[in-house]
């Protein structure tokens, strides 16, 4: 059995060779064969990482990925001190530090933590991957992303013989390792796993026939199977103290005016704080007389607002209203209807306020369904979506119309922030927010309710118009997520 001291010896010589090797690709680093792999990773990371955020990038070459993604602090580690300078000089206004991703060490750079930490093609290199991976707990706050992207290992012979071929840079003896490999050792370093996939099938450059390819083997389930990128997304596991929230409760409604009352009897007190906003969306039944009325009766049992709709129309529309209104750290969606039972919603909030995760998705797919509860045919269509929905998130996603929906406030307010991704075109809502927590990264929880037939009141859903446009928002999602 080796002893620690010759480990380590292997290792420090494998830190020189490494450096060398990097130390004289320095100068012709920008210059390297297939750039149009080297652009797949940047339009990947881009995607992934929002500007304006704060980037560290272990492994970062001469900085022009780094640099792409126009962070509002970015700061490159890289062993090899050429690369380094060769770094500094291409991107002034970023920092660029020599240290080994094994020992990240005090420095001024590394003061505080960052928002997203890339290691991009670095993993192959590396002697200890799971040293290197326990190390990035120093750069790291409770809400950081590390995203890893490495070579699919099945296409190890392929690349050896376009090296030998003269087609691509030549590299080091490199690991290979499965996305399971690295799930596993990003495990045992204390980092959860949120999200994953793999791109590029053709990653050569060739006009017209690569895009194409790429794309429409990107449909197909077992040829993305074979794309050379592949990418994780994880955070760090979640530790220590839990915080306390307030929180509030967004209540859409219209033509509810029996559920009212109900609302808030059995509403249980969540949090420091509970908030309850009704926002009545122009109701012929009395809905909004309804309402105040149990505002004045009710007055201490909760903290109790009223929004009118106004001429806005739809529930993504009263749920972003609602939102608006909002005080507290925690909002959460209810039905009026009250086919999802009030009572459930401690559930959703626990999972948040422990950082199980950080957007909490209601589940009407488990248990049995009351009669009538969810017509045939909107089953079906649930079904559908939710499969959709797994491939374009990276997420499994069982039941993606569920209207109860719960995340912090703060996250919320990123994800409006970045709307004009998508663009505002979802009447419901659900896929407003769904599509929005993948964008920012979002660990996607969903819970298991039991779903109850109405007691008041008719569905306001037209079952094939909403159809028809929910498909064709899963078509524009798609061509966002997965042809960025």
């Amino acid at each position: 059995m080796p002893t620690p001291t010759a480990t380590a010896g292997r290792a420090s010589h494998a830190h020189r060779d490494l450096t060398g090797y990097y130390d004289a690709l320095a100068s012709q680093w920008a210059e390297r064969k297939n750039r149009n792999y080297f652009d797949g990773i940047i339009r990947l990371c881009r995607f992934l990482v929002p500007q304006g955020s704060r980037v560290l990038e272990i492994g970062c070459a001469n900085g022009d990925l780094l640099a792409a993604l126009n962070p509002a602090y970015g700061v490159g580690l890289d062993l090899s001190s050429r690369m380094v300078e060769v770094a500094q000089k291409r991107h002034p206004h970023l920092r660029f530090v020599r240290m080994d991703a094994h020992e990240i060490e005090p420095h001024p750079a590394l003061a505080e933590p960052f928002d997203y930490v890339i290691l991009s093609d670095l993993v192959g290199d590396l002697y200890d991957v799971q040293a290197a991976f326990q190390q990035l707990s120093k750069v790291c706050h409770s809400r950081t992303r590390v995203i890893v992207n490495f070579y699919n290992y099945i296409w190890e012979p392929v690349l050896k013989a376009v090296e030998r071929l003269g087609l691509k840079t030549r590299q080091n003896l490199q690991n290979w390792l499965t996305h399971q490999d690295l799930e596993n050792l990003l495990d045992l370093s204390g980092f959860e796993v949120i999200r994953g996939g793999r791109r590029m099938p053709l990653p050569l450059h060739l006009p017209l026939v690569s895009e194409v390819v790429n794309r429409l083997v990107e449909l197909v389930p077992l040829l993305r199977r074979l794309g050379l990128q592949q990418y994780l997304v994880a955070r760090p596991r979640p530790a220590g103290e839990r915080p306390r929230y307030s929180c509030s409760l967004v209540v859409p409604c219209r033509n509810e005016r029996g559920n009212i009352a109900s609302v808030v009897e059995r509403t249980p007190i969540m949090g420091t704080r509970t908030e309850i906003i009704f926002v009545e969306g122009n109701s012929t039944d009395g809905t909004l007389e309804e309402i105040r009325t149990v505002i004045a009766r009710y007055r201490g049992h909760h903290q109790l607002k009223l929004i009118e709709q106004g001429e806005g129309r739809g529930k993504g529309d009263a749920v972003r209203k609602g939102f608006a209104a909002a005080t507290g750290d925690v909002l959460l969606i209810l039905d009026a209807d009250l086919t999802v039972a009030p009572e459930d919603l401690p559930r959703f909030f626990d999972a948040i306020e422990s950082s199980t995760g950080e957007f909490i998705n209601g589940c009407r797919l488990v248990y049995p369904m009351e009669k009538e509860a969810m017509r045939y045919l909107n089953l079906l269509g649930n079904k559908f979506f939710s499969k959709i929905f797994s491939w374009l998130l990276e997420q499994p996603i069982k039941d993606t119309l569920c209207g109860t929906k719960v995340l912090l406030r703060e996250d919320y307010e990123r994800i409006a922030a970045n709307r004009s991704y998508f663009g505002n075109f979802d009447p419901f809502g659900d896929f407003d927010l769904l599509f929005g927590a993948a964008k920012q990264n979002l660990k996607i929880v969903e819970i298991p309710i039991r779903y109850r037939e109405r007691s008041y009141g008719s569905t306001n859903i037209s079952r094939f118009r909403h159809g028809w446009l929910l498909l064709r928002m899963c078509l524009f999602a798609t061509r966002k997520f997965k042809f960025f």
